[in-house]
């Protein structure tokens, strides 16, 4: 099998990588390999520079796995860097690996307070909230780390899901190793989404 990260790095040189099938394809197989500290080097590199949210998406996702390497900086950097919840969730799950519970608390102090506002401007948010309670965020936290600041996120993030209409619930999910798990054909989706509209 060729090395996953030399064709990455082959592929980046071309222009417009970021956005090219094949180079998003090979970069999820990250999440299933063995990553050295110099392949960590080149996807931290890479996720610095890189525009697409996707392609950042998918190297925290990978890197989340790496624990044995210290990737504490980063996972905070990405934090702040990153707005969707979801995202910030991933880095999260990245920096528990090395920090405290007083650490963990603080991000996720700021996290949940960008949670409670959610409805205020998207109040059928449900791709964040899947992404949030699938087996891959909240729940593993709540699972490995029991910090009382997960729970009151999960609970928090529950509460907001249940108050949706079920038009919005159950459509996909994240497995625990980061892929995506569709619960419903696309055409259901549609079909149910346009009806809820059509009611309104």
């Amino acid at each position: 099998m060729p090395d996953i990260i030399e064709e990455l790095k082959k592929m980046s040189q071309k222009k417009g990588f970021e956005n090219k099938t094949d180079f998003q394809q090979l970069l999820e197989k990250c999440k299933t390999i063995t990553l050295s500290s110099t392949d960590v080097e080149f996807l931290t590199e890479l996720y610095s520079l890189a525009k697409n949210l996707y392609i950042r998406n998918t190297i925290m996702m990978s890197l989340v796995f790496c624990e044995d390497i210290d990737l504490k900086d980063f996972f905070f950097k990405a934090f702040k860097k990153e707005r969707y919840l979801d995202m910030r969730l991933t880095a999260i799950r990245g920096y528990a690996n090395y920090a405290t519970e007083k650490e963990v608390e603080k991000l996720m102090s700021k996290f949940i307070e960008i949670l409670m506002k959610r409805p205020e401007n998207t109040p059928y948010n449900y791709q964040e909230y899947e992404l949030i309670r699938s087996a891959f965020g909240l729940p593993y936290l709540v699972n490995r780390f029991g910090y009382a600041c997960f729970i009151q996120a999960y609970a928090q993030e529950e509460k907001q899901y249940n108050a949706m209409p079920d038009a919005f619930k159950g459509h996909f999910t994240i497995n625990e190793k980061g892929n995506s798990v569709q619960l419903r054909s696309p055409e259901e989706t549609t079909k149910m989404l346009d009806e809820f509209w059509g009611s309104k």
